[in-house]
């Protein structure tokens, strides 16, 4: 598996700030960037790095200072990001199910709105009437995504307002007068079929005569990234150049200038990431060998979620010979992160590594069994920095009241 930090850069860090820990490389991020921005006309294309992936907001900075803005998914990521210094037009805070008194508290900050049911566009027209341009997120009813729990366009979706009751959108916002300047569909994760994306252009096509307000005609996010050897991502070129295809229809069929939005998330920084992790014990039962290491679903819990794939590598002792082992957590759960998965041979005290754990890794992350959250470090211009520490006992009991005799 191709890494852009190597094994000893890991090790180092391994060694210096303890494992298990999360290690992110700057310069990746900002090359997932970069690369979004070749194959996208930079004229009427905006990115949005959805940090609900990763909102450590030393990454926000790197997302920050490559040029790229940001998509919220709650009122505190919103709060992150003007923390960091994002400025409130270049923030995109996208609600689902959220308490109205959240929708205001965004409006209040300035920043860009997506409402997602008919009951809080009911409310913001009571409220706002047409002073706040919104946008609106539609349910296609389109299944798509690596998996059902991370597709979010299809029929029995929580997400969105279903295209279906486009009369009752209509009604609400034409009783108000409700500035929709933005639609939005985002039909999952994982998705590499680019005629997933076109399909949404579609849905936008049937939408805009309706919708004279709209300038801005946002996709989502959900592009596919390779987790597995040789395995392949969305197609960014092809997919960047339909995208531009379908928008110059778009905007000459209904003359205006339409801009295209997306929110990248796991696209931006899952491969920047890397879990290092320490074996603990060698337990042989049956023709299964385990190798027992020092983490648990409390720290990574995504291939017990979403039956995920990390590809795992022993970088203490990479040129060994290779053998199938069974790697599980310590956690008093099932927590298997692989099951004959072939591995250089593993001693006691090796170093075994994740890859593509920069996305919902640490962001998942829990204290389960009253367990340490790792610590963070990222690395940049090839110096590694702790951007979070690891938890203390202290940690364990701050939010508790204490007892009283």
């Amino acid at each position: 598996m191709k890494s852009s930090l190597s094994y000893d850069q890991l090790k180092a860090a391994a060694t210096e700030y303890g494992t298990p820990l999360y290690v992110y490389h700057a310069e990746k991020i900002v090359s997932q960037y970069q690369n979004l921005l070749t194959h996208f006309s930079s004229n009427n294309t905006r990115f949005f790095y959805a940090c609900k992936a990763l909102t450590n907001i030393h990454i926000l900075d790197v997302v920050k200072r490559a040029g790229c803005n940001v998509d919220c998914s709650s009122i505190n990521e919103a709060k992150l990001a003007l923390h960091v210094g994002f400025t409130p037009q270049n923030i995109l805070y996208t609600s689902n199910s959220v308490s109205f008194d959240e929708i205001c508290e965004a409006v209040s900050l300035g920043i860009n709105v997506n409402i997602d049911s008919l009951s809080n566009l009911e409310k913001f027209g009571a409220k706002f009437g047409n002073s706040y341009p919104i946008g609106v997120r539609v349910r296609p009813n389109i299944m798509a995504g690596g998996n059902l729990k991370i597709s979010t366009g299809h029929d029995k979706s929580k997400f969105g307002i279903p295209v279906t009751q486009l009369n009752e959108l209509k009604a609400i916002q034409e009783k108000y007068n409700i500035n929709i300047a933005t639609l939005h569909i985002h039909t999952g994760s994982e998705i590499k079929d680019v005629s997933v994306f076109i399909q949404s252009a579609d849905v936008f096509d049937t939408l805009l005569d309706q919708f004279p307000t709209v300038n801005v005609l946002d996709f989502g996010g959900g592009f596919k990234v390779p987790y597995k050897p040789d395995e392949k991502g969305t197609d960014i070129p092809l997919l960047g150049a339909e995208v531009d295809k379908a928008m110059k229809r778009l905007s000459e069929k209904y003359g205006r200038s339409l801009t295209t939005w997306f929110e990248p998330g796991k696209y931006m920084v899952s491969e920047c990431g890397y879990f290092v992790t320490q074996v603990n014990v060698l337990k042989q039962s049956g023709d299964i060998q385990f190798a027992g290491i020092n983490t648990g679903l409390n720290h990574l819990i995504r291939p017990m979620f979403y039956d995920s794939y990390h590809h795992i590598d022993n970088i203490s002792n990479p040129d060994a010979a290779k053998q199938h082992y069974a790697v599980v957590g310590n956690i008093c759960e099932t927590d298997t992160f692989a099951w004959d998965r072939s591995i250089p041979s593993i001693n006691e005290g090796d170093f075994l590594v994740f890859y593509n754990a920069g996305a919902y890794g640490y962001e998942m992350a829990s204290n389960y069994n009253a367990r340490y959250k790792p610590a963070q470090v990222i690395f940049e211009n090839g110096v590694s920095k702790l951007i979070s520490r690891r938890d203390s006992f202290e940690d364990l009991l701050s939010l508790q009241v204490p007892l009283t005799k």
